[in-house]
């Protein structure tokens, strides 16, 4: 708990203090009109990551995944995203994450729309041998890169990696937490305007 802690400690005034500097100035009188609805998009997207169990074995597990985000402002949105690693695990082993957060563009490329994101949730896994399920607190950075193929679809390349604080050991192995951390590639649709 205590990694908790001093990683909130650290993103949130992070996050806080980027939002200040990007807000949108506003004159004394109202707005005279209003533009169009916040862009939404949602996606799916094909998951390869690091298992992280068992642990320093190196095996990957693969599977799909979906998403949606809705942008604030130019710069900033909220991302919401689900993942189902249910190939290549150890001996029947799978993992998922269901997972939400900020999401803010770095640079503007003209096609290119670099980003990082700090998303928290669920993870859980299925471990090997029918030994059980668990869910733990999960706590992923990532960053990426979004295309814009055209005005309503992009292609997005990101790299995550998922911290499960206070996730236990397994028996014979050393202690450590989960941190299954991984590449996702996908697709996007822009539903509004």
């Amino acid at each position: 708990m205590d990694r908790l802690r001093r990683f909130l400690g650290i993103a949130m005034p992070t996050m806080l203090l980027a939002a200040a500097f990007t807000a949108e100035a506003r004159a004394q009188s109202p707005p005279s009109a209003y533009g169009p609805a916040s862009p939404f998009r949602i996606g799916a997207q094909y998951s390869n990551s690091s298992a992280s169990f068992p642990y320093q074995s190196g095996q990957r597990l693969t599977g799909a995944g979906a998403f949606a985000d809705v942008r604030l402002n130019y710069r900033f949105s909220l991302e919401g995203e689900a993942n189902f690693l249910t190939f290549g695990g150890f001996e029947g082993s799978t993992e998922s994450s269901y997972l939400a957060g900020p999401r803010a563009v770095l640079l503007f490329r003209g096609r290119w729309l670099p980003y990082g994101k700090l998303l928290v949730g669920e993870g859980r896994i299925h471990y090997p041998f029918r030994i059980g399920d668990a869910s733990y607190l999960a706590l992923a950075p990532g960053a990426g890169a979004d295309y814009r193929v055209s005005y309503r679809w992009t292609l997005r390349f990101e790299y995550e990696y998922q911290i499960w604080p206070d996730s236990p050991g397994y028996a014979n192995e050393p202690d450590h937490e989960l941190t299954p951390n991984g590449f996702h590639v996908g697709i996007a649709y822009r539903v509004l305007p």
